[in-house]
């Protein structure tokens, strides 16, 4: 069995709540994930200082760290650096790369920066990093689940179904249709969501879904939506092509994460319905 902890929208600066931060080090030493992925927003200000704390949580991880950066991982009042060198400060502290491929414990990860320096909140994934998943992909063994990380979101979670998703997120979803995708994580909402790419985008997919994972924000006060004010992660576990997802929310009175929902996808990603089936199989417990 593979463990993967997932985690996003840290934002070191103001918001952070070092004390929450404390049980997240805590916690995944006792449970020593295969691999953890932060899917964004390690800072809220993008300043020297935030990335250097951020770089400093990361290292008491002691496990493979997947990353990409978030829109607040870009300078937004320093409008300057924010044309001429806006991932200066990510690059030094955090990962010199934007988009990477990580091979671990039986996973292929590619995490692609969907953040861009001309805007301030939304983010696009380009035709151009879309050709570099398929050239990662294609050389993994066909035997290694697959995985997509991004910081912006590809399907709204419950509360923010108005809420645009990242523009051309259709045409992304069927590139990593093509490419046998089985998981995508991503964060940037505040508010977590689990579930499938056929709740969203049916039809021209082929009728195959991806599961996809939304983590809310593990360590700041700026939850939204029904997770507003909470602090959630992701352990998520896949073994013989099942995924298996638990969502934890941050409970204050016992110093700990603990899980509120299970979402089981039997045989990962690879489901094919029929015009009468629903998008996956999902155990909630809240």
């Amino acid at each position: 069995m593979t463990t993967l902890l997932h985690i996003s929208d840290l934002h070191f600066g103001k918001p952070f709540l070092p004390d929450v931060a404390k049980a997240v080090l805590r916690q995944s030493g006792e449970l020593r994930p295969d691999v953890v992925v932060v899917s964004g927003d390690f800072t809220q200000r993008a300043r020297a200082e935030q990335f250097r704390q951020a770089a400093e949580f990361i290292g008491k991880l002691d496990t493979p760290v997947v990353v990409t950066p978030g829109n607040h991982d870009v300078p937004f009042y320093r409008f300057w650096e924010r044309f001429l060198t806006p991932y200066n400060n990510y690059r030094h502290y955090i990962s010199k790369d934007l988009d990477t491929v990580t091979e671990t414990a039986g996973l292929v990860i590619v995490a692609l920066n969907s953040s861009r320096r001309f805007t301030l909140t939304n983010g696009r994934i380009r035709r151009s990093q879309l050709d570099f998943a398929s050239r990662a992909f294609e050389k993994a063994d066909p035997s290694l689940v697959r995985i997509v990380v991004t910081h912006h979101h590809l399907a709204p979670p419950p509360g923010f179904e108005r809420t645009n998703v990242m523009p051309y997120a259709r045409r992304a979803l069927r590139r990593f249709t093509e490419l046998d995708v089985n998981l995508i994580l991503a964060g940037h909402m505040h508010s977590a969501y689990v579930g499938n790419s056929l709740d969203f985008f049916p039809g021209d997919l082929e009728r195959r879904g991806i599961v996809i994972v939304q983590c809310g924000t593990t360590t700041s006060r700026r939850g939204r939506g029904r997770e507003r004010q909470r602090n959630t992660l992701n352990v998520i576990r896949i073994e013989g092509g099942v995924i298996r997802v638990a969502h934890h929310a941050w409970m204050a009175d016992l110093n700990k994460f603990m899980p509120i929902s299970e979402h089981y996808f039997p045989g990962g990603a690879k489901q094919y319905f029929d015009g009468s089936s629903g998008p996956g199989s999902v155990s909630e417990l809240l």
